[in-house]
């Protein structure tokens, strides 16, 4: 394969690949954004992935590409990048999402990339041609988007039983049964706009890998950008059920005013870090926002035992992803080469 204009057929089947990873983001993720309103009986399972499929395409006309411009020029030097280190990225991105969603494990397919991305780099030319500054960004974030989301979401539930202390729960119960497809409404935005610009940075990279974009360009070519939210909205609408039960059910018994204080909390974080440029992890957010909500009413109220299981899969996403896509990135270039 070229590096420099490389064959158009090539380029199409990875941009194909990697539209295949977006569809499995927003397959996977769908848990992030509906388990909440799914497990307090607000929506249906059939309308819950609408909506949030309708929210994560909207968020294009929302959120500037800045996740998107750290993928695509911040993880690695855009010199060292070719269509074998694209393959093997998206190889171990794809592969570590199959293997989760599977057991219904609610990792990270936003670190499954990044990891998949340095695995593939690393076997190429070696750590040195990774950017410092935006793997550290990432990883920071691996920590923080969790512990925000947990810190806000339990604020909001302590707010708000402050607030409404005196008022009847029947009454509590019926308005946050509104008020929870706003947070819902919120953190599919963040949803969306957060991870689909993910996908637009590595189709990015690509492109200016191949020669068929520049790093002159203020953003990618706007088919890539609409096709990247249409693919995390499909792959919504098909949602993944396996996740759903762990993220509603399994970590914490949530009524409809505690899924507004974590999704509310999750989208804030989601909407900070998306401004920032960082690409987090949705599930860690919401995980970390569940989390939060639950503990504020006691420590017991937590399976800590299911979500220290979530952990143990955060930490080895990077590590597992990056294995896969270094020897997906060997292979492509030992048969393509």
């Amino acid at each position: 394969m070229e590096t420099v204009q490389a064959a158009l057929w090539v380029v199409t089947l990875l941009v194909a690949l990697a539209l295949i990873f977006d569809f499995m983001n927003g397959f996977h993720d769908a848990a992030n954004s509906i388990a909440t309103v799914v497990s307090t009986g607000v929506l249906k399972p059939g309308q819950a992935v609408v909506f949030a499929a309708f929210f994560n395409f909207i968020a294009i006309f929302v959120f500037h590409l800045s996740v998107a411009a750290t993928v695509g020029k911040g993880i690695v030097q855009p010199g060292v990048v070719d269509t074998h280190v694209v393959f093997g990225a998206l190889v171990g991105a794809i592969t570590w999402n199959v293997i989760t969603w599977y057991y219904g494990i609610p990792s990270s397919s936003s670190h499954a990339l990044i990891g998949g991305i340095v695995g593939a780099v690393i076997a190429k030319a070696g750590a040195g041609a990774l950017i410092s500054t935006g793997i550290l960004k990432t990883v920071t974030f691996i920590f923080v988007s969790p512990l925000l989301g947990f810190l806000l979401g339990s604020l909001m539930m302590v707010g708000v039983a402050h607030l409404f202390r005196r008022a009847r729960p029947s009454k509590v119960d019926k308005w946050f049964r509104r008020l929870q497809l706003v947070s819902a409404g919120a953190y599919s935005l963040g949803h969306g706009g957060n991870d689909a610009q993910k996908t637009i940075g590595i189709i990015w990279l690509l492109l200016i890998a191949t020669g068929y974009a520049t790093t002159a360009d203020a953003s990618p070519p706007g088919w890539v950008i609409v096709s990247c939210y249409l693919a995390i909205g499909l792959g919504t609408m098909f949602g993944g059920w396996r996740i759903v039960k762990t993220m509603g059910q399994k970590i914490t018994k949530l009524k409809p005013v505690g899924g507004f204080c974590a999704e509310t909390g999750g989208a804030m974080t989601l909407f900070l870090a998306t401004t920032l440029g960082i690409p987090v992890s949705t599930t860690h957010t919401i995980t970390g926002a569940i989390v939060g909500v639950g503990s504020t009413q006691r420590a017991s109220a937590v399976r800590w035992g299911v979500a220290g299981n979530i952990v143990w899969a955060w930490v080895l996403t990077i590590p597992a992803s990056a294995f896969v896509a270094a020897l997906a990135y060997w292979v492509s270039f030992q048969i393509f080469d």
